[in-house]
């Protein structure tokens, strides 16, 4: 297989561009002490990327908000909340999840 030097070229490019935001702060921020406040916001951003990630999964369908009744995701998203809240358990979080979506799935029209 032979590949061309602006393939090799457009590879190289790509995993530097990937490479340099991850490692970047990594590497600067192993080198300073980040004051007690910067790292409790520090602690809320996964949650936060999550949140965004998942309500923008359960709330709009084709670029559209449905209606409550039919939104399955939603529908089966906010029980699966209370039991995450509850048991704390991300086995029990995620079995719960899928079985009340397929549950409802089949359930509603």
């Amino acid at each position: 297989m032979d590949i061309s030097l602006g393939v090799f070229l457009v590879i190289v490019g790509a995993a530097i561009v990937t490479f340099i935001p991850r490692v970047l702060p990594l590497m600067i921020l192993s080198r300073i002490e980040l004051p007690e406040w910067g790292l409790r916001w520090l602690n809320y951003v996964p949650i936060s990327v999550m949140a965004a990630l998942i309500g923008q999964e359960i709330l709009i369908h084709d670029g559209k908000f449905p209606s409550i009744t039919d939104n399955v995701h939603l529908l089966a998203a906010i029980p699966t909340f209370l039991i995450a809240i509850k048991t704390r358990s991300l086995l029990a979080t995620v079995l719960s999840g899928v079985i009340l979506f397929m549950f409802l799935r089949w359930a509603v029209p």
